[in-house]
């Protein structure tokens, strides 16, 4: 009986869904170049053109041969293994550099060591760039953090100075309170001999933590040469894909380095300004334009086999590019064969010199514009 009534209210439901308009959703497959710009970034996309393989750090021609992590010192002496030749654009004669704001590399002019046509005597261009180190924080930060300081205290172990140079562990065997306030640190030196020292020529044995390290902190690293030594210097890169996560070190006598965590020692009481704790001259001065430039550091573009003019023993020489690594390159001094590892931008290579001469002349001139 219920039956019919049931069949009844079934086709008045249907009759009614009949008469209305249903909505109809229709799938249209979109172009694959559509579909790109709609799906999630990559890694890669994350960062700038200026950031690229391509930029500032595709003219690395050169992995270490023994990259394992015994070797806390790299550039190693290793022979380059599959070293390819990067692309170097050509200059134009356009004074201008990159700006921190975009990122497409603009040459600079430069004299030519032969001619007036931006070239080295190979017929080779050369190129000036400056662009952001890196993207995070952590890789550029040059301002001391702000921890508590460690006191130094009798019979504690330190690294000491007993030469510019040369700094040995040794022992604090006494400190000594100043008239001033200050205090001298008396050493005992594990070798042989003492010495009365300030506390920004003690470093600290122990390895430090990575949160206490900064672009322009003082720091004191362990000979090559002479596991016994050690040499102090600033340090000048904390570690990124830029430079394969390395220390870069700039040694008080100009030499750069690279470096791993194992061999950094921290200075205990270093000065406001590091700087203060290296002696006036040249190093000193590139030093002071290299931290005002960061984390925009001015770089030469060369690669393997060009030939340019580099200082040595006070006049420039004819040289030839043998490596290039991140942020540093090794040269060989034609006349001397005389192999060396030099910072991209130091003062020393000619084209540098005359780029940084110009700079501070059209600084100079707007400033007096200005007046």
């Amino acid at each position: 009986m219920d039956q019919p009534r049931s069949k009844r209210l079934k086709s008045q439901v249907l009759s009614k869904l009949n008469s209305r308009h249903v909505p109809v959703v229709m799938l249209t497959r979109l172009p694959d170049r559509k579909l790109g710009a709609q799906r999630p970034p990559t890694p890669q996309q994350f960062y700038s053109d200026a950031e690229s393989t391509g930029s500032s750090d595709g003219d690395v021609t050169w992995e270490p041969e023994n990259n394992s992590s015994d070797s806390d010192f790299l550039p190693a002496n290793d022979k380059p293994k599959d070293a390819k030749c990067p692309k170097t654009e050509k200059t134009t004669n356009t004074a201008a550099t990159k700006t921190k704001t975009t990122t497409t590399t603009t040459t600079a002019s430069q004299p030519s060591t032969t001619d007036s046509n931006n070239t080295t005597a190979d017929g080779n261009s050369t190129m000036i760039v400056s662009s952001i180190f890196s993207h995070g924080s952590e890789e550029t930060k040059k301002v001391r953090p702000d921890l508590p300081e460690v006191e130094v205290k009798l019979d504690m172990e330190v690294l000491a100075r007993k030469r510019p140079m040369r700094w040995l562990r040794g022992k604090v065997i006494e400190i000594v309170e100043k008239e001033d306030g200050r205090f001298r640190y008396k050493v005992s030196f594990d070798e042989k001999g003492r010495s009365l020292v300030s506390g920004h020529h003690l470093a600290f044995p122990s390895t430090p933590k990575l949160d206490e390290l900064f672009v322009g902190a003082r720091v004191v690293i362990q000979s090559q040469d002479d596991k016994l030594q050690f040499q102090p210097g600033i340090l000048a890169e904390l570690p990124g894909r830029k430079n394969r996560l390395r220390f870069l070190v700039f040694l008080d006598d100009h030499t750069p380095m690279y470096v791993g965590l194992p061999v950094l020692h921290l200075v205990c009481k270093p000065l406001k300004s590091s700087l203060d704790d290296i002696q006036a001259g040249p190093h000193k001065d590139f030093l002071k334009v290299y931290m005002k430039n960061w984390p925009y550091p001015h770089l030469t573009r060369y690669k393997v086999g060009q030939r340019i003019n580099a200082e040595l023993e006070e006049t420039m020489q004819k040289c030839e590019i043998m490596i290039v690594d991140c942020s540093l390159m090794q040269i060989v001094f034609q006349e001397s064969q005389q192999k060396e590892w030099i910072y991209r931008g130091s003062m020393r290579l000619e084209h540098m010199a005359r780029f940084l001469a110009l700079k501070k002349q059209q600084e100079n001139n707007e400033e007096s514009n200005q007046q």
